[in-house]
């Protein structure tokens, strides 16, 4: 080390031997001398702001990166940029998401359901572009809360931290009950279509196939992480496949069975108001929340972030790539869908199958197509299933990691690379939740709208807080927007997640609340966050201090270099 850059006082604490871990030199090699007390102070407050050293943009690999975010390589890296993308591709699994959708975005009429689409889909685009510049700059699999931490005020940190940690692993394990069931209720309605409406759907059929998926789910991702990348890629194809054969299928068997579509005012100009909520709102409720819960687990590129290959690239580029790309294709794929619908909307939402879009294919291609196109989205919603239990997995490890769950030293436990025992828990607690649909149709939804205001709880709060007491410490990485138009975009994103959280907690009606049409989401969402609250103010205050390292003082002088060392040191003197 250069005695030039460094304190007497710092000299006589530490000394450093082998920091450069490109190339040593005789120079760069001095006897290493009392380091735990120095180093481990300093990387156990990665994240507090204290000490500001993580900078993604000069870091020389994805390893010397993570080690001075306060973190050794413990699962491989595997998965390329395009696979990044291909887990929040698959998660969102556009057309099946759609179909699961479809119920809500109709029932405002086609203009609700294709504009709506389109202009929450930008906000949802202006989200994205704020967590990509996030995780750019520091990309680890924990995230959101580790983000949270690390831009939030001295003494609401830890706090905060928990906080968003609890709200982003219930908010995956809701989206994953989501998928899950939407793949249950498709697999159901290929086999009313297969009876001619001759089968009973019952909550214990449907809780069964909803079992059985997430068993094979779970068994599925428990492999080695070679081959969960190349899952991504067979769920890309699929999806793709599948859009396609839409867009040519559907309008041919409509043009061949009506003789027409509908035409440009009834797709682009078609309102209808289903509800006794004014048409503007209405407009809202149904319009954005098929988006909303379609275009989202974005996140999940972040969770990938310590198996993605030049993470402080790839992980910004699948986030927005991912949303870009459903919102396009989403729209292309809606406005084809209402150019090809029956135009009394009532008769496909009062369908006997319980699946709108199996009826919207039956009317148009028969019964052949219609198991065929239920049973390829199925697949892809089986696929989307496996995506986000992966992401479910990586975020709960990384949050046992740092202490922050029950059982955290055994769900943090890697083997092969692979987090088993963090995989068991997601799949686990999924069927914990899942048993709620059992209950009623209210309940599920409830269970369902989870996923969006834990999200985009989780989503917002870094950003709000990188915008606001962080702002002096925030060190870009190579994706940013610059001084000027990043905090534009980040502050309106912001706001747009706020105003959905409150949207989502709204029931589908004004008037005539009961309890079986209460959207009691409002319940749940901020019953959830504030027992997380009081769980860590009684309990987990003792053992959850943040995100801490798992680096010994060797590996971290081995990983981060002099360079970063001298910096750390810089900061620390007077």
């Amino acid at each position: 080390m250069n005695s030039t850059m460094t304190s007497e006082s710092s000299k006589k604490d530490i000394k450093i031997i082998n920091l450069e871990p490109r190339a040593s030199t005789e120079e760069g090699s001095i006897e290493l001398h009392n380091m735990a007390s120095n180093l481990r102070s300093i990387i156990s407050k990665t994240g507090a702001g204290e000490v500001n050293y993580i900078n993604a943009s000069k870091s020389v690999n994805d390893n010397q990166l993570l080690a001075e975010i306060g973190y050794k390589q413990e699962l491989k890296r595997q998965f390329s940029t395009l696979q990044v993308f291909g887990i929040a591709f698959s998660i969102m699994g556009l057309l099946p998401s759609i179909a699961s959708v479809m119920g809500t975005g109709i029932s405002g009429g086609s203009v609700s359901f294709v504009w709506g689409w389109f202009i929450a889909s930008f906000f949802i685009l202006l989200v994205g572009i704020s967590m990509a510049e996030n995780a750019s700059a520091i990309p680890t699999a924990g995230g959101l809360y580790y983000w949270t931490y690390y831009y939030a005020p001295k003494g609401y940190k830890e706090v905060f931290s928990f906080i968003i940690g609890c709200s982003n692993s219930l908010a995956l394990v809701a989206g994953l009950c989501s998928i899950d069931y939407g793949l249950a209720e498709e697999i159901m309605a290929a086999v009313v279509v297969t009876y001619d409406g001759d089968f009973n759907i019952t909550d214990g059929r449907l809780y069964a196939v909803f079992l059985a998926s997430v068993i094979v789910m779970a068994l599925c991702t428990s492999m080695a992480s070679g081959v969960i990348a190349r899952l991504q890629n067979i769920s890309i194809v699929s999806n793709l496949f599948i859009i396609v054969l839409l867009f040519i299928a559907l309008p041919v068997g409509t043009k061949h069975k009506r003789g027409t579509f509908n035409d440009a005012s009834f797709i682009f100009g078609g309102f209808e108001n289903f509800s006794d909520w004014n048409g503007g709102w209405q407009f809202c409720l149904t319009g954005f929340m098929p988006a909303v819960w379609t275009i989202g687990s974005f996140d999940s590129c972040v969770h990938q972030s310590e198996e993605a290959k030049d993470a402080k690239k790839s992980v910004p580029v699948g986030i927005i790539g991912s949303i870009s790309a459903c919102w396009i294709l989403g729209w292309l794929i809606i406005i084809c869908l209402m150019a090809c619908i029956d135009p009394q909307l009532e008769n496909v939402l009062d369908t006997q199958y319980g699946f709108p879009m199996a009826q919207l294919i039956y009317d148009s291609l028969g019964k052949k197509w219609t198991i065929a196109f239920l049973s390829l989205m199925a697949f892809c919603q089986f696929l989307m299933g496996c995506s986000i239990c992966t992401a479910i997995s990586r975020q709960i490890w990384a949050f046992s990691r740092d202490d922050g769950l029950p059982f955290s030293k055994y769900i943090k436990q890697v083997h092969n690379s692979v987090p088993f025992f963090a995989i068991l828990a997601a799949c686990v607690s999924s069927l914990v939740l899942g048993l709620l649909c059992l209950i009623d149709a209210t309940a599920a939804n409830a269970l369902f709208s989870l996923a969006v205001a834990g999200n985009y709880l989780a989503w917002c709060t870094p950003t709000l807080l990188r915008l606001t007491s962080g702002r002096d410490i925030f060190r870009p990485g190579p994706f940013y927007l610059g001084k000027v138009l990043s905090p534009i975009v980040s502050w309106i994103g912001v706001l747009y997640e706020v105003f959905i959280i409150i949207m989502e907690m709204f029931p589908s009606q004004q008037h005539g609340i009961n309890k079986t049409n209460m959207n009691y989401a409002c319940v749940i969402g901020p019953g959830i966050w504030f027992l997380a609250w009081i769980y860590y103010l009684l309990y987990k205050k003792k053992y959850y201090h943040g995100p801490k390292t798992n680096l010994s003082d060797e590996e971290y002088s081995d990983m981060v270099g002099i360079d970063v060392i001298d910096g750390i040191l810089e900061q620390k003197e007077p």
